[in-house]
């Protein structure tokens, strides 16, 4: 199989996406827009878990407005979809500028995914670290 790459055609489309991102915000605007997308299961026959472990949530704290830190654990069995990788990330750092407590925040993860995936199986849990000067 021979694949011919036209360098003038790359470079033309990487010098639109450059001219559409403005620098520095593309990540935020990302973030800003995103929403959790559901993907189909490749195997719904089979039952698996799938969990994930997000070791850096973070939101701040509601009542003084500082920094939190938190494991999140989601764990489902997929049925008919899964949830996609990467909007979940963009979803999770959402809250990294949002005054909500970690209960709010797991609460709220797991409405979202319940929504998505039309499933009763996600079980989202946090651990929670104490803030450095404790």
């Amino acid at each position: 199989m021979q694949v011919l790459i036209n360098v003038g055609e790359i470079k033309q489309i990487m010098d639109n996406q450059t001219q559409t991102r403005t620098p520095g915000r593309y990540g935020i605007e990302e973030i800003e827009s995103s929403q959790l997308e559901a993907w189909p299961n490749s195997n719904p026959e089979r039952d698996y878990v799938a969990h994930f472990e997000i070791p850096e949530f973070t939101c701040l704290c509601p009542r003084s407005g500082f920094p939190d830190f938190a494991t999140i654990i989601i764990d489902y069995v997929p049925d008919k979809y899964v949830v996609e990788l990467k909007s979940l990330k963009l979803y999770i750092n959402k809250y990294r500028n949002r005054q909500i407590s970690h209960e709010s925040a797991t609460n709220t993860i797991l409405d979202d995914l319940l929504k998505l995936l039309c499933y009763q199986g996600p079980r989202p849990e946090y651990r929670r670290y104490l803030p450095g000067n404790l």
